[in-house]
């Protein structure tokens, strides 16, 4: 019998930049949070949304990619339908759950309206609202990532098939996509209110998904960490983009504004402007270098929080859209100042780290652990004989069934 195969040690620093998007995630999903002034985006191009996609391309390849390798095209694709069965539903009942709970608030304290806001097509139109919803040309606001990780994870399988045919196919494939969406503005259909497509439109976004794919499938050689003529470059572009991006400058200087404006265009998070994607990937060399010393101990401290925040990313993502619905609700019953959003922000913190530890718990299956004393029957039970015991297998009484490798 050969040897299984060796299992991929986990990198921390994927999981660290997981859970560290899921609190960003949290915070940019608040409408008035005043916390959302300070979060990365606001002092560069790119934001969180191109951490969390980068984030699932990588996991993608560590947990799926290998598949196609090991397995077969065929298996690889019956994988990822799988995974695109998982994520579906769980957007599905996500929506479901929200318009619950901005329902059940407007009954508590009628007059807020909080339903209408973002679910009024369900009122306006609701046999079309539905239908829309199930063939994901409807997103209501703050629920359009997981149709976009959707469709991008269905091109996993194309990917690995042209990357048979020649190592730069993939390449060639993504930036035709992207191109068309730059050049003949394709994308699906969704908000029919405003026809104007998906918001994160996955033709554009799958540039960002299939850089981590591709870097953690090795399909690409980077340069080495830390070099210094390529730190000092990068660092001096991500301190030129500040003034372009921190509002203190955009909201006083509009000069600054308008030139953000001209460089990136109107649309720059719908169709991923190219210099949000330069911008993730500069910021992403630099920070990789300046952790790299301090690599071995990520997975301590803080960074122990983060990372079991990261390995659990579909729940707490989940989770954490949940805690950004109530606490809208709340700030806007108790006020925004900035205690009530410091107490609120660190509540929901709190949650999504709960959420986290239940369900690394959970996934254990503590219930299948062998008991630690004998187990107590209930009252008035009756105890089952004994089966009796078979004879030890000799030269002569092998057995006959081979152990099934699990």
């Amino acid at each position: 019998m050969s040897a299984p195969p060796a299992k991929r040690v986990r990198d921390p620093r994927l999981d660290l930049f997981r859970g560290l998007t899921m609190f960003i995630i949290f915070v940019a999903h608040v409408p008035e949070n005043g916390w959302n002034d300070w979060i990365p985006a606001r002092f560069g191009f790119s934001s969180g949304s191109e951490l969390f996609v980068f984030c699932s391309g990588a996991a993608s390849a560590i947990a799926f990619g290998s598949i196609f390798v090991r397995r077969g095209w065929w298996l690889g694709t019956a994988r990822i339908l799988h995974r695109m069965w998982q994520v579906y539903w769980a957007h599905i009942g996500l929506l479901f759950v929200l318009a619950a709970l901005a329902a059940g608030a407007d009954r508590l304290w009628p007059g807020q309206d909080w339903f209408e806001d973002q679910f009024g097509y369900f009122i306006e139109a609701p046999a079309r609202a539905m239908l829309g919803v199930i063939t994901l040309t409807w997103q209501p606001d703050y629920l359009d990532i997981l149709p976009m990780y959707i469709v991008v994870l269905a091109l996993i399988p194309v990917m690995m098939g042209l990357r048979r045919l020649h190592p730069l196919a993939p390449f060639g494939l993504s930036a035709g996509l992207y191109l068309a969406v730059k050049l003949q503005g394709i994308n699906l259909p969704g908000d029919p209110e405003a026809e104007t497509g998906w918001f994160f439109n996955p033709f554009a976004w799958q540039l960002v998904f299939f850089s981590g794919f591709a870097l953690m499938s090795g399909w690409v050689r980077t340069p080495p960490l830390g070099d210094r003529r390529l730190m000092t470059a990068g660092i001096l572009f991500l301190i030129a983009c500040v003034p372009l991006s921190f509002w203190g400058f955009t909201d006083n200087v509009a000069a600054l504004h308008d030139l953000r404006e001209r460089l990136l265009g109107a649309d720059e998070k719908q169709n991923l402007a190219l210099l949000r994607w330069v911008h993730f990937i500069v910021l992403l060399y630099v920070v990789l270098s300046a952790i790299e010393p301090y690599r071995d101990r990520l997975a301590t401290g803080i960074g122990a929080v983060l990372v079991a925040v990261g390995q659990q990313s579909l729940a707490t993502f989940l989770a954490s859209l949940v805690f950004a619905r109530i606490a809208w609700v709340l700030l806007d019953m108790i006020g925004h100042g900035a205690l009530a959003t410091a107490l609120v922000n660190l509540a929901a913190f709190a949650g999504i780290v709960a959420v986290a530890r239940l369900v690394a718990w959970v996934k254990s299956a503590p219930w299948a652990a062998p008991a630690r004393g004998p187990a107590a029957m209930p009252a008035g039970s009756t105890q089952l004989p004994a089966a009796p015991a078979e004879p030890a297998p000799t030269r002569n009484n092998a057995p006959t069934s081979r152990v099934r490798a699990v």
